[in-house]
Protein backbone atom coordinates (compact mmCIF):
# COMPACT_ATOMS: atom_id res chain seq x y z
CA UNK A 1 0.00 0.00 0.00
CA UNK A 2 2.75 2.46 0.98
CA UNK A 3 4.77 1.62 -2.14
CA UNK A 4 1.84 2.30 -4.49
CA UNK A 5 1.06 5.56 -2.70
CA UNK A 6 4.70 6.69 -3.02
CA UNK A 7 4.69 5.78 -6.74
CA UNK A 8 1.47 7.78 -7.20
CA UNK A 9 3.01 10.85 -5.56
CA UNK A 10 6.14 10.50 -7.73
CA UNK A 11 4.00 10.22 -10.90
CA UNK A 12 2.00 13.31 -9.95
CA UNK A 13 5.24 15.19 -9.31
CA UNK A 14 6.55 14.28 -12.74
CA UNK A 15 3.31 15.35 -14.42
CA UNK A 16 3.31 18.63 -12.50
CA UNK A 17 6.66 19.45 -14.13
CA UNK A 18 5.28 18.90 -17.64
CA UNK A 19 4.45 21.85 -19.83
CA UNK A 20 1.63 21.77 -22.38
CA UNK A 21 1.39 23.45 -25.78
CA UNK A 22 -1.07 25.99 -24.37
CA UNK A 23 1.34 26.95 -21.58
CA UNK A 24 4.13 27.27 -24.14
CA UNK A 25 1.90 29.49 -26.31
CA UNK A 26 1.07 31.77 -23.39
CA UNK A 27 4.72 32.08 -22.39
CA UNK A 28 6.04 32.87 -25.88
CA UNK A 29 3.21 35.35 -26.49
CA UNK A 30 4.05 37.15 -23.27
CA UNK A 31 7.73 37.16 -24.13
CA UNK A 32 7.62 38.05 -27.86
CA UNK A 33 4.53 40.11 -28.72
CA UNK A 34 5.76 43.69 -29.11
CA UNK A 35 9.35 42.58 -29.79
CA UNK A 36 11.27 42.72 -33.05
CA UNK A 37 11.01 39.68 -35.30
CA UNK A 38 14.73 40.17 -36.00
CA UNK A 39 15.44 39.53 -32.30
CA UNK A 40 13.33 36.35 -32.38
CA UNK A 41 15.07 35.02 -35.50
CA UNK A 42 18.50 35.95 -34.15
CA UNK A 43 17.78 33.85 -31.05
CA UNK A 44 15.99 30.86 -32.63
CA UNK A 45 17.07 30.82 -36.27
CA UNK A 46 15.59 32.09 -39.54
CA UNK A 47 12.05 31.42 -40.72
CA UNK A 48 11.37 28.73 -43.31
CA UNK A 49 8.91 30.95 -45.19
CA UNK A 50 7.40 34.44 -45.25
CA UNK A 51 4.13 35.77 -46.66
CA UNK A 52 3.73 39.52 -47.21
CA UNK A 53 0.40 41.04 -46.18
CA UNK A 54 -1.35 43.95 -47.90
CA UNK A 55 -1.00 46.09 -44.76
CA UNK A 56 2.82 45.91 -44.97
CA UNK A 57 3.13 43.22 -42.34
CA UNK A 58 4.45 39.71 -42.80
CA UNK A 59 3.45 36.25 -41.61
CA UNK A 60 6.46 34.02 -41.00
CA UNK A 61 6.58 30.28 -40.53
CA UNK A 62 9.39 29.21 -38.23
CA UNK A 63 10.48 25.64 -37.46
CA UNK A 64 12.96 24.38 -34.91
CA UNK A 65 13.89 21.75 -32.38
CA UNK A 66 13.82 18.91 -34.90
CA UNK A 67 15.11 15.65 -33.44
CA UNK A 68 14.26 11.97 -33.37
CA UNK A 69 13.25 9.79 -30.47
CA UNK A 70 13.31 5.99 -30.52
CA UNK A 71 10.44 4.36 -28.67
CA UNK A 72 11.05 0.79 -27.54
CA UNK A 73 8.65 -2.03 -28.33
CA UNK A 74 5.91 -2.52 -25.74
CA UNK A 75 4.92 -5.97 -24.45
CA UNK A 76 2.54 -7.47 -21.95
CA UNK A 77 2.55 -10.85 -20.28
CA UNK A 78 0.53 -13.58 -21.96
CA UNK A 79 -2.63 -14.67 -20.21
CA UNK A 80 -2.89 -18.30 -19.15
CA UNK A 81 -5.18 -18.98 -22.13
CA UNK A 82 -2.74 -17.36 -24.58
CA UNK A 83 0.16 -19.35 -23.11
CA UNK A 84 -1.79 -22.62 -23.42
CA UNK A 85 -2.78 -21.80 -27.01
CA UNK A 86 0.84 -21.03 -27.92
CA UNK A 87 2.05 -24.26 -26.32
CA UNK A 88 -0.49 -26.25 -28.35
CA UNK A 89 0.43 -24.36 -31.54
CA UNK A 90 4.13 -25.07 -31.04
CA UNK A 91 3.56 -28.55 -29.66
CA UNK A 92 5.79 -27.99 -26.67
CA UNK A 93 6.26 -25.89 -23.58
CA UNK A 94 7.71 -22.40 -24.07
CA UNK A 95 11.13 -22.13 -22.44
CA UNK A 96 13.23 -18.97 -22.48
CA UNK A 97 16.88 -20.03 -22.52
CA UNK A 98 18.17 -16.49 -22.96
CA UNK A 99 18.88 -16.79 -26.65
CA UNK A 100 19.75 -13.85 -28.88
CA UNK A 101 16.54 -12.03 -29.81
CA UNK A 102 16.20 -9.42 -32.54
CA UNK A 103 15.13 -5.88 -31.69
CA UNK A 104 11.38 -6.58 -31.93
CA UNK A 105 11.50 -10.35 -31.43
CA UNK A 106 8.74 -11.05 -28.95
CA UNK A 107 10.19 -12.62 -25.82
CA UNK A 108 8.66 -15.95 -24.80
CA UNK A 109 5.57 -15.52 -22.63
CA UNK A 110 4.95 -11.99 -23.91
CA UNK A 111 2.55 -10.40 -26.41
CA UNK A 112 3.74 -7.53 -28.62
CA UNK A 113 1.51 -4.47 -28.10
CA UNK A 114 3.43 -2.05 -30.34
CA UNK A 115 6.71 -2.44 -32.26
CA UNK A 116 9.68 -0.17 -31.72
CA UNK A 117 9.51 3.02 -33.77
CA UNK A 118 11.19 6.33 -34.41
CA UNK A 119 9.24 9.53 -33.79
CA UNK A 120 10.04 12.90 -35.35
CA UNK A 121 9.90 15.71 -32.78
CA UNK A 122 9.71 19.40 -33.57
CA UNK A 123 8.08 22.77 -33.16
CA UNK A 124 6.53 25.16 -35.69
CA UNK A 125 5.28 28.68 -35.03
CA UNK A 126 3.37 31.26 -37.06
CA UNK A 127 4.66 34.78 -36.39
CA UNK A 128 2.82 37.87 -37.66
CA UNK A 129 4.48 41.27 -37.73
CA UNK A 130 3.40 44.79 -38.55
CA UNK A 131 5.12 46.90 -41.23
CA UNK A 132 7.87 47.84 -38.74
CA UNK A 133 8.77 44.17 -38.12
CA UNK A 134 7.27 44.12 -34.62
CA UNK A 135 5.60 40.83 -33.62
CA UNK A 136 1.84 41.27 -33.27
CA UNK A 137 0.88 37.61 -32.88
CA UNK A 138 2.79 34.40 -32.33
CA UNK A 139 1.40 30.91 -31.87
CA UNK A 140 2.56 27.36 -32.27
CA UNK A 141 1.06 25.64 -35.29
CA UNK A 142 2.75 22.25 -34.75
CA UNK A 143 4.02 20.90 -31.46
CA UNK A 144 5.02 17.32 -30.77
CA UNK A 145 5.72 15.74 -27.41
CA UNK A 146 9.03 16.77 -25.92
CA UNK A 147 12.19 14.71 -25.67
CA UNK A 148 11.84 14.19 -21.93
CA UNK A 149 8.73 14.22 -19.80
CA UNK A 150 7.37 17.36 -21.50
CA UNK A 151 4.11 17.33 -23.45
CA UNK A 152 5.49 20.15 -25.64
CA UNK A 153 8.61 20.25 -27.82
CA UNK A 154 7.99 23.99 -28.29
CA UNK A 155 8.17 24.47 -24.52
CA UNK A 156 11.57 22.77 -24.53
CA UNK A 157 12.83 24.80 -27.50
CA UNK A 158 11.66 28.12 -26.05
CA UNK A 159 12.82 27.30 -22.51
CA UNK A 160 9.30 27.44 -21.02
CA UNK A 161 8.90 25.86 -17.61
CA UNK A 162 5.70 25.44 -15.64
Amino acid sequence: MKKSMVMGVVALGLLAGCTTTEEANQAIQGRWIGQSSDAFFAQYGPPVSAFDLNNGGTVYTWQGGETERTVSAQYRDMTKQEREFEEKRRGSTIINIGGNMGMDATPPGKVLLSPSRTEQLGCEAQISTNSAGIITTIRTSRDTDGEGFSFSRCAEVFGVTS
